[in-house]
């Protein structure tokens, strides 16, 4: 019996795809915990249009992406901080830091976890990768100065 798959089921397919199963599978396991329904003509439809959908969306998000990484390439963040004697500082700047200023000066609004860069405890020019895609990271530089008294 052919089925298309409501979730996920571990060793049978992913969600969406259209599997072979034998009808007492299907009927007894996977139609009554609505992992699965029937795949009849009209299902078949819907979920080819399901797909259609998501792949479009992929499509956009990904394209999305690649625009904003050729944005923050262009890009630099500043960064005042207190300092202690040679330019150190207290404490270090860290990718929560980063992300509230990259909110802050230049408006995007990226989670702290997609934000990957080496531990900043000094002054001067760093670079932080961004991930914001699957596959897809920009660079931003930041410049780190010295808080003026």
């Amino acid at each position: 019996m052919k089925v298309i798959l409501l979730k996920d089921v571990k060793k049978l397919g992913k969600q969406g795809e259209i599997v072979n199963t034998s009808d007492g599978y299907a009927r007894n396991f996977l139609f009554p915990r609505g992992l699965a329904k029937e795949a009849t003509q009209g299902n078949l439809n819907t979920a080819v249009a399901i797909q259609e959908a998501e792949r479009k969306q992929k499509k956009k998000a990904l394209e999305e992406a690649h625009a904003m990484a050729d944005e923050l390439k262009e890009k630099q963040l500043n960064m005042q901080v207190k300092t202690g004697k040679g330019g150190r500082l207290f404490g270090a700047i860290t990718s929560k830091d980063v992300a509230s200023e990259i909110k802050s000066q230049l408006g995007y609004d990226i989670d702290r976890k997609k934000i990957v860069l080496d531990t900043i405890k000094g002054t001067g020019m760093y670079e932080a990768e961004i991930k914001l895609y699957p596959e897809v990271s920009g660079r931003l530089k930041i410049k780190v100065e010295a808080e003026e008294e």
